[in-house]
């Protein structure tokens, strides 16, 4: 195991842009995960991480030095916690942080049966909580528009709170070529559309499409929608966070579907 206390040492700067450039993240197919949770989240999935750091304070604690030295992983590093904090900001609650490959793009595959279709979602909370409720509900498969926020950023896994692994997530996607293709109903929430959530029938193939946070769908994506829906609300808001509305699709697709 490495110890390294000195911030210009050359992998301690790599580190530092890693964590705070979306771009560098892109270019080198990494990204961090933060604290212990999603370590192992990831190891469960059966992942391997690049490198595996924790903070010398971190390391005084029994508990957290058997789990630094049992994670797999191909190098380990010990850093001052000065270090550290210039690299995760959770550091003071966590003291474990690792670099691990992020999936490399493939193209979006073809007989999808239920999915998410995600165009320009810019916030990393809403897409982090989005991946985390589609685990739960039981759907798989995530396609992002090119002008999403990047799925595999430190904020957006924070989030998921390990979703990312137990999803299949295609970036770069044309959402529109994608709905114009699916077999099934594709699902657009509206407002102001007079069809409501609950009277549609959702036990076949279903491919939700929401849109950005201020902007919602592009014109060109909302067009393709087999259905126009609204989720009925009893109070004066004007629309749901998207990351809400999505919940409360799935969950009744789940509702439906198993009979409830």
């Amino acid at each position: 195991m490495k110890s390294i206390r000195s911030k210009d040492n050359p992998q301690i700067k790599a580190l530092i842009k890693l964590a705070g450039s979306s771009r560098e993240r892109r270019r080198t197919g990494s990204t961090i995960l933060e604290g212990e949770r999603l370590v192992r989240a990831y190891q469960d999935s059966g992942g391997v991480a690049e490198t595996l750091v924790a903070s010398e304070s971190a390391l005084a604690r029994p508990e957290v030095r058997s789990f630094f030295e049992n994670v797999p992983a191909h190098s380990r590093v010990a850093l001052s916690d000065e270090l550290l904090a210039r690299i995760t900001q959770l550091v003071s609650t966590a003291g474990v942080a690792a670099v691990v490959k992020t999936p490399r793009p493939v193209p979006a595959p073809q007989g999808v049966s239920n999915c998410l279709l995600l165009e320009n979602i810019q916030d990393p909370g809403n897409l982090g909580s989005i991946l985390r409720t589609a685990v739960a509900a039981g759907v798989a498969d995530i396609f992002l528009s090119k002008d999403s926020v990047f799925a595999w950023s430190p904020k957006v896994i924070r989030a998921g709170m390990g979703a990312h692994f137990f999803l299949s997530i295609f970036e770069g996607v044309d959402v529109g070529e994608f709905a114009r293709a699916f077999r099934g109903s594709v699902v657009a929430m509206e407002p102001r559309a007079e069809a409501s959530l609950y009277d549609l029938d959702l036990k076949g193939p279903v491919a939700w499409v929401f849109g950005n946070e201020g902007a919602g769908l592009s014109e060109g994506v909302r067009r393709l929608a087999t259905h126009r829906v609204r989720i009925p609300m009893a109070g004066p808001a004007e629309s749901l966070n998207v990351a809400a509305a999505a919940a409360i699709c799935l969950f009744e697709q789940l509702r439906q579907r198993s009979g409830a």
